[in-house]
């Protein structure tokens, strides 16, 4: 299974790291073998460290995204995102709580969300859409969303306008419940042939998935946030986020993604290395990263069909 592969032969894919470009290139090896053209975009950016002292200093990285093309008739298109970089450390404090580093797996954030992007790839390899499907894995999501700012940034206005939907895959395993979710921009009429239309293909398949029940004033019903997606979204462009976590706890703000236990003590794996990988979720969670993942391609598989308007292979 790819995130099972990725995770644990690619632990601590900090942006910029010699981890995170192999990954880059591994996952480059797997489109190419799929037959897609792919390559890699290297991008520099930077991001704040601050010190036990308190003293900040800027860090700065490149970062490698990867990038493959399923080309279709029309000039529109439909971007498939997942992060690959994992939780770098940004301060000291950080590494005193075991955030982050060298040995961080990512399975839930963000391993299994490539997992599934790969399966969709080759999923729909042979099939023949009206609209061209991008695929990319994002770098430096950890530290800000640099890679999807970045490939917003290389984007012309012509592009931009002919991307009908991004869908953003992160953080699939640990949460609870699956949710979709829209952009905040995205039109009520984008919503209801993504969102209502992936949550419709859950029931039929018999997958439980909701959507953000609203609870937090600072996130509506049915909207999401807090990852790549949110690039697009605040540049107008139609999102639907994929994600796993539990919008009723906490602070209701999608952040908490299970009920506190032993085994996730404040009810989140995240960036933690004791808890973020692949031993802790198959001890805790037996099953989960393959159910979850299957749920997911379930029904992500024929709406991207339906979206790019697929034909018969």
């Amino acid at each position: 299974m790819q995130a099972r592969h990725i995770a644990t032969v690619f632990p601590g894919r900090m942006t910029g790291s010699p981890a995170e470009m192999l990954s880059a290139d591994y996952i480059r090896q797997q489109f190419a073998q799929m037959g897609y053209q792919s390559d890699i975009r290297s991008f520099h950016s930077r991001y704040i460290y601050t010190s036990r002292n308190k003293t900040q200093n800027w860090h700065n990285v490149t970062g490698s995204t990867v990038i493959a093309a399923h080309e279709g008739k029309a000039a529109e298109q439909i971007i498939i995102m997942a992060h690959l970089d994992t939780y770098a450390p940004m301060s000291d404090a950080d590494i005193d709580n075991n955030l982050g580093g060298l040995t961080l797996q990512g399975m839930d954030d963000n391993a299994a969300g490539l997992g599934v992007m790969l399966e969709l790839a080759e999923r729909l390899k042979n099939i023949p859409t009206k609209y061209g499907i991008r695929f990319v894995a994002t770098s430096g999501e950890e530290e800000g969303k640099l890679g999807a700012e970045n490939l917003l940034k290389r984007m012309s206005a012509e592009e931009k306008k002919n991307t009908l939907l991004v869908i953003n895959l992160d953080n699939l395993i640990v949460g609870d419940k699956l949710y979709f979710n829209s952009g905040q921009s995205t039109p009520s009429s984008v919503r209801k042939l993504t969102r209502d239309r992936a949550l419709a293909l859950a029931r039929t398949h018999g997958v439980y998935a909701a959507t953000n029940p609203g609870g937090n004033p600072d996130y509506p019903k049915g909207t999401g946030c807090c990852n790549d997606g949110e690039v697009f979204d605040k540049a107008g462009i139609p999102v639907l986020y994929v994600e796993a976590t539990n919008w009723a706890l906490g602070k209701k703000d999608g952040y908490q993604q299970r009920a506190k236990s032993k085994a996730f003590p404040d009810g989140t794996s995240w960036h933690d290395v004791r808890l973020d990988n692949q031993q802790h979720i198959d001890k805790t969670l037996p099953q989960r990263i393959e159910h979850r993942s299957r749920d997911v391609v379930k029904v992500m598989l024929p709406l991207v069909k339906e979206l790019a308007k697929a034909g018969k292979a």
